[in-house]
């Protein structure tokens, strides 16, 4: 099935040139906006797979929009594009429940394989923003929970079965969800809890006594 994708950028020639991007590498783009809410609103008008959004949009910002998708559209993957690659801009988007983080300068081919990948519920950070991505992490006398009260109640119990072993299409069952909401839930829990594995989540919930 063709990936259908809405974009979200304040520039009109980088919004077209991304458009023909993605349109030429066989994606569909089923609707773009210049601010946060009107990709709100597309979002309730029309079916996509992933949202590609910048940060910087007037009124209601990226990172803002990400929240309420995620939080509304659960099938709906995130890809944040943008310029920016300091470790608050990273952490404000992966908090907000962004599935990836590309920065702008990145060649065509990875813009695009990071759109497929989000879709396929994979976490996808570019190479020039890991460092920050992860660095809390590394902070001395960081601990587990500092991070864990951040996530949404579904978000602790799909951490507590991924915790005790349980696989994608087990919790899927289990909870009653689709497995690309389940696929989707657990690429924002490793980008909330900025770990770069699934197993690094589970050591970090079992630390945490989940």
């Amino acid at each position: 099935m063709t990936l259908r994708v809405l974009l979200a950028d304040d520039h009109p020639l980088f919004l077209d040139g991304l458009r023909l991007l993605l349109e030429t590498a066989g994606l569909q783009v089923v609707g773009t906006a210049a601010d946060g809410a009107t990709l709100l609103q597309l979002a309730e008008r029309v079916e996509a797979d992933v949202a590609v959004v910048d940060l910087d949009m007037p009124g209601t910002d990226g990172a803002a929009a990400t929240e309420v998708l995620v939080a509304a559209h659960p099938d709906l993957a995130v890809l944040v594009l943008t310029m920016h690659d300091d470790a608050a801009s990273v952490h404000r988007a992966l908090r907000a429940g962004a599935c990836g983080y590309v920065l702008k300068g990145a060649g065509h081919g990875a813009v695009v394989r990071a759109v497929r990948a989000v879709a396929e519920g994979d976490v996808v950070i570019s190479g020039d923003v890991r460092g920050a991505a992860l660095s809390s992490q590394n902070q001395p006398g960081a601990r587990p929970s500092t991070v864990l009260p951040a996530l949404t109640d579904r978000e602790h119990e799909i951490l507590s079965l991924v915790a005790r072993g349980d696989g994608n299409a087990a919790i899927a069952a289990r909870l009653h969800l689709s497995l690309k909401t389940v696929q989707n839930y657990v690429s924002a829990l490793l980008m909330k809890l900025q770990v770069p594995s699934r197993a690094a989540a589970v050591a970090l919930a079992r630390d945490a006594g989940l």
